[in-house]
């Protein structure tokens, strides 16, 4: 990918898990990216095992683990929004997607990596992709920036057929992994541990670390 990515995200580890290797590779290939991280991620139900954070510390820790996967990744343009977790799904799209509207403005992406609407499990998933869509809704069609939205509910293929933009990222695999493992409290919590060898071999994550899949969104006429 050239030109300018944005990618835009409601949660610190959505980044690792959806497109740490995409990024990995255009920032191999010299391409800019800016990361919208929405939330802090302070309402998450994982810190660590054993337990090293509470709720009170949580998002001090979700946000430095943010910064750490941001380094990892080479991103030097982050915004966090500093909305709150859990939350989002009762916004106002509007606002929330003119906030977004400014930053596209400012950066004049090229492809804008978030979330599918309606198929991507969590709510604040789901209120993240609409308010990207909204926001390029806005713009002229010959000025839009490619969107391409991140799909994993159940039925996301039965409903939106195969992802037609599908990224092999072997290569950057060392970088993905270590992108998962900066988000510490999070892994730790899934998983049991953040070693390699246990992060390769775990069917959790294993899937993800050779090829990352997205729809690129059909706006409406």
């Amino acid at each position: 990918m050239k030109g300018h990515i944005l990618v835009v995200f409601p949660h610190p580890d959505d980044e690792a898990f959806g497109v740490a290797g995409t990024v990995a590779l255009a920032r191999k290939n010299g391409t800019s990216v800016t990361y919208i991280c929405g939330t802090l991620g302070e309402m998450g139900r994982n810190m660590g095992r054993p337990l090293f954070a509470n709720r009170e510390t949580l998002p001090q820790i979700r946000k430095k683990e943010l910064e750490d996967v941001c380094r990892v990744l080479d991103i030097e343009d982050l915004r966090m929004l500093g909305l709150r977790d859990k939350t989002l799904e009762f916004l106002d799209e509007e606002e929330f997607a003119n906030n977004i509207k400014a930053v596209i403005d400012e950066v004049k992406p090229t492809y804008i990596i978030t979330h599918y609407p309606g198929y991507a499990v969590h709510p604040d998933h789901n209120a993240t992709g609409a308010a990207v869509v909204r926001a390029v809704s806005m713009m002229p069609e010959n000025e839009r920036p490619v969107v391409l939205a991140h799909a994993f509910s159940k039925d996301c293929r039965q409903v939106l057929g195969e992802p037609d933009v599908v990224i092999n990222i072997e290569k950057v695999k060392d970088t993905k992994i270590a992108a998962l493992q900066a988000h510490r409290s999070q892994i730790e919590g899934m998983i049991g541990s953040i070693k390699t060898e246990d992060l390769v071999k775990s069917p959790f994550v294993e899937r993800l670390l050779t090829k990352e899949e997205f729809w690129t969104y059909r706006f409406k006429q």
